[in-house]
């Protein structure tokens, strides 16, 4: 797809992103490991996770922000078995983005800060060739876009309105494009 509409457009081969809610988070995360030369950056909320991490590849590393309710019932927090997953697990999402901040070669210790009432930021530093690994933790927050359309509660949970996931992770891609290395034939 990535060809066929840089044969249609004018793309800019360093601003490719992958982002998705639910099993779409989780097709971005297999789009990081099959198309790290490829995607700069990808986003994830309410991440249903399958693909083990022995499947992924170590081509590039790939900046990642993820967001995540605490109440989310088909992708729980803590990981675990889901009634809509059969029986597959998902992962616990703390331990997963520590292992994206390990793989990505960042300082072992996030820093977290209060983005909002119902959201904490905890954010992995000093990562390698600037690949941030970033979690958005919204308190009391379910199966849903944060500041998105809002779902049935009875449903998918509470949609925060504190923030916003699609400025959140604009933000970010915008300060993460594809930094490709140099050869010889470039000028």
């Amino acid at each position: 797809m990535i060809d066929t509409l840089t044969a249609a457009y004018n793309i800019d081969l360093s601003r490719v992103y992958a982002d998705g809610l639910s099993n779409g988070g989780g097709m971005a995360f297999v789009l990081s490991c099959m198309l790290s030369d490829r995607i700069a950056a990808v986003g994830m909320v309410g991440p249903a996770l399958f693909l083990p991490w022995e499947s992924c590849p170590d081509h590039r590393l790939v900046p990642v922000i993820v967001f995540q309710g605490t109440a989310d019932r088909f992708a729980h927090y803590h990981g675990g078995k889901s009634w809509v997953a059969g029986d597959k697990e998902f992962p616990d999402i703390p331990i997963f983005t520590a292992h994206w901040a390990r793989r990505n070669r960042c300082a072992p210790d996030p820093t977290e800060s209060t983005l909002a009432a119902d959201v904490t930021r905890v954010e992995y530093t000093n990562c390698s060739e600037d690949a941030a690994v970033v979690l958005l933790r919204v308190e009391g927050g379910g199966h849903t876009w944060p500041g998105g359309g809002a779902l049935p509660e009875w449903f998918a949970g509470t949609t925060t309105r504190t923030i916003d996931a699609s400025s959140e992770m604009w933000a970010f891609f915008r300060d993460h494009p594809l930094r490709r290395k140099l050869s010889r034939a470039d000028p």
